[in-house]
């Protein structure tokens, strides 16, 4: 069952692969934790299911998701589906971990989540270890208090500098990051990543046949038959009568107290809007740089000016906001409760052509009680920009 906020999963015509079938021997990159049991008997017995994937531009592409989802549904042909396709090119774990509750979470109780990140967090955010942690925790465990019965799999795609560093021996900054929060949490990796670096170091596969950072295909065929092997391996034996959900044990202490399990969005209305700042739809036609359709047709709070100040009061541990960064995009200087200002560059790398999507924290490690955020427009900019701008399409608060 598909309804119009859920988005179906494309049906992937190439690279189909064989129906689940038991794996010969076991793989080393499949690393199987916990039960799944509970998506078993919503998918076998109760013939329903709401399969969910969140991740960045390789989860919203044509790649492994439909694959997966074509996968679970010639599995079991007489179960009605709900496919809900949350990815967004570019974003991160934090990202991730702020909007999971708007783009996943409301849509409903999710049996099977599929999450992806160790690319993002690498190449686009350039996390350090706390970072990927506090992302990738914040995920795990609002799922868990969501729905208790929620079953995941963890996915580790891969990019060249990844894969010179597992070639190597060594882990990179995310993977390894996100490891240790999945294994705390006894949540399934598919080491994706691994799995390419070993079949090229043996010469069965080629990076350009993998299909690069996107892959192609036949690259997204390797990680969807892993969790089809997975998947096959922990659905093997048939249901016991005796078996119901049950919820998944979760730790009572987070790895890093400052993970945002609280992480959601705050309305921009919130932001006072007297002093320069002001929501509403920017005029995208006459702003240079290349843009993308979800981001240009919703009201932002923008700035423009130096000098520009707005106050949000909010409740939390934390506040950010997750923006859209330009050409012209600007440095804003952030005071919590009167204190000293500090300054958060909003240009990327990425932003030179592309009003490039990200989340910037402003402040973390307050007390979780009620604090005021002044923000304000630097006259500094980075060498780089064309402008002092910011343009927020949601304030985050954990």
């Amino acid at each position: 069952m598909f309804n119009r906020l859920l988005v179906p999963c494309l049906v992937a015509t190439l690279f189909v692969g064989p129906t689940f079938s038991k794996a010969a021997e076991p793989n080393r990159n499949i690393i199987s934790r916990g039960s799944y049991t509970n998506s078993q008997i919503k998918f076998e017995r109760e013939k329903k299911g709401h399969v969910a994937f969140i991740g960045g531009s390789i989860t919203e592409m044509n790649g492994y998701r439909p694959m997966v989802c074509e996968d679970l549904q010639k599995r079991y042909p007489e179960t009605e589906f709900t496919f809900t396709a949350a990815g967004i090119s570019s974003t991160c774990s934090t990202t991730g971990a702020f909007r999971l509750n708007r783009d996943v979470l409301s849509k409903g109780p999710v049996d099977l989540f599929f999450i992806e990140f160790a690319v993002n967090d690498d190449q686009d955010a350039g996390h350090a270890r706390r970072e990927c942690i506090r992302g990738m925790e914040g995920i795990i465990r609002q799922c868990r208090k969501h729905n208790p019965n929620m079953d995941m799999v963890v996915t580790f795609f891969v990019n060249p500098g990844m894969l010179e560093l597992l070639q190597q021996g060594k882990t990179p900054t995310s993977m390894g990051s996100h490891a240790a929060v999945l294994e705390y949490y006894n949540v399934s990796t598919i080491h994706l990543a691994r799995e390419a670096a070993d079949r090229i170091t043996a010469g069965t596969l080629t990076w350009a046949e993998y299909g690069g950072t996107h892959p192609k295909p036949a690259g997204n065929r390797i990680g969807a038959d892993m969790i089809k092997t997975l998947l096959n391996d922990a659905w093997a034996k048939p249901l016991d009568q005796s078996a119901k959900l049950t919820a998944h044990a979760v730790p009572e202490k987070q790895l890093d107290k400052g993970s945002y399990s609280n992480g959601q969005f705050q309305a921009l209305e919130t932001a006072s809007t007297d002093h320069g700042w002001k929501v509403h739809q920017p005029d995208w036609k006459n702003i240079p740089g290349g843009k993308r359709e979800r981001f240009t047709n919703i009201p932002l709070l923008c700035a423009t000016e130096p000098g520009s100040e707005s106050t949000i009061n909010f409740n939390g541990q934390a506040i950010g906001a997750f923006v859209v960064a330009g050409p012209d995009a600007g440095i804003v200087e952030a005071s919590i409760d009167g204190g000293s200002f500090k300054k958060v560059d909003l240009f990327h790398r990425y932003s030179k052509g592309l009003h490039y999507p990200r989340t910037v924290m402003f402040a973390a490690d307050l007390s979780a009680s009620d604090h005021i955020l002044k923000l304000r427009i630097s006259d500094a900019a980075n060498k780089e920009s064309k402008g002092h701008t910011a343009r927020i399409i949601q304030i985050t608060i954990n």
